[in-house]
């Protein structure tokens, strides 16, 4: 079994964060940091260990944020390596002793975030070089929230850096619905700031800074799906692969609800001409087990017909009622008059983010996001 996430950031990390601090400025207090550092740093969870790091380093580092930044950027490794495709090849680059990269940048950008509020062009700065270390995700939203004019209009500027971590910080810096982040209220009410930035970064030559700007689109969705369904049909129009590959990526969450416009962006947005029927390979499944979802199409059109075909689970719920979830089945093109069955296994596997509770539940086929046929089964306990 996997570690625990929260063992990412350890007391060594504490010892290696005051080394090299003090290795850049002799005066660091790098005992009082570690003390503080440390404390109960076995007790707590992931999050709470880099709260409680950037709690030190604000008792440590220097009272002049300016200088504060100095220390910070003269500790720091070499940017992380990026391979052909421009995708991190790992979190941690280099031997500890070339100075601080991973999971302490977590610590320095949230000091950064604290402190640098009224010193917004050298905060971002310090962002810059602490993002090609791990991420300043995390930390720049707060600028966006407080100073949303001038840090757009840096991020601007960083859709040309030379650096994928930068242009990327750019895309998932600014997501209204970070996970684990700040949510940015204004641009979950108005995502037009942002626009600009993901055009310029869409064909990005990083597969890393182009699944960041997917993502942020897929974000976007949720709030404004009709915006993201035009912004697919717009630019679908002679994409590239890699462009069509963030487009797909970007509209799965509105894909999977059936949203129409986007459906009909991608050329389902017709409904199946013919028949569909859904048979399950049980009426009783334990949970733990699997069910098994048999899948039969008949077209009765005279030409090609493109389909998404997937499937909602109504779940029981705690109280009783249900509520459907949707998971991915196929995408194929049935042709004239043909015939297809389909096969998959559903598991009913219990997982932390879906308790499964013992009642009736009804799976629901949905082609280009019509409900064509339904089936049910018992989950036992």
């Amino acid at each position: 079994m996997a570690a625990p996430l929260k063992h990412l950031i350890n007391a060594t990390t504490v010892t290696h964060a005051g080394q090299h601090l003090r290795r850049v400025w002799p005066a660091f207090d790098h005992l009082q940091f570690e003390q503080r550092a440390s404390h109960g740093l076995e007790t707590r969870a992931f999050k709470a260990r880099a709260m409680q790091l950037a709690d030190a380093l604000q008792a440590t580092l220097p009272d002049n944020f300016c200088a504060a930044c100095d220390v910070i950027e003269n500790s720091l490794g070499p940017p992380l390596a990026l391979d052909a495709q421009g995708e991190p090849v790992a979190l941690v680059a280099g031997p500890r002793g070339e100075g601080l990269t991973g999971w302490v940048v977590w610590s320095l950008g949230e000091y950064v975030a604290r402190r640098g509020m009224n010193h917004v062009p050298r905060a971002l700065a310090c962002l810059h070089a602490l993002t090609q270390r791990l991420t300043a995700e995390f930390a720049i939203r707060p600028f966006l929230q407080q100073h949303p004019e001038a840090s757009i209009a840096v991020l601007h500027h960083w859709v040309n850096d030379p650096s994928a971590h930068v242009r990327r910080l750019v895309s998932e810096g600014s997501r209204p619905r970070l996970p684990w982040g700040l949510r940015l209220q204004a641009l979950v009410a108005d995502p037009a700031p942002t626009l600009p930035l993901l055009r310029a970064l869409q064909d990005d030559p990083s597969a890393y800074v182009r699944r960041s700007v997917a993502n942020h689109l897929n974000d976007i969705a949720k709030d404004h799906p009709d915006l993201v369904a035009e912004w697919i049909r717009e630019h679908r129009r002679e994409a590239s692969a890699e462009r069509s590959a963030l487009l797909r990526h970007a509209s799965r969450g509105l894909i999977k609800q059936g949203h129409a416009p986007a459906l009909e962006a991608w050329g389902f947005g017709r409904g199946l001409q013919g028949e569909a029927s859904l048979s399950l390979s049980t009426d009783h499944v334990t949970v733990g087990e699997d069910v098994g979802l048999h899948v039969t199409l008949r077209s009765t059109a005279q030409q090609l017909q493109p389909l998404v075909v997937d499937y909602a689970v109504h779940h029981v719920r705690a109280n009783g009622s249900t509520s459907p979830k949707v998971f991915k089945g196929w995408q194929l093109t049935l042709a004239p008059q043909e015939t297809r069955t389909l096969d998959k296994r559903h598991s009913l596997r219990p997982v932390t983010t879906r308790p499964l509770y013992p009642g009736r539940h009804r799976v629901d086929l949905r082609i280009n996001g019509q409900t064509c046929a339904s089936a049910d089964f018992e989950l036992l306990p």
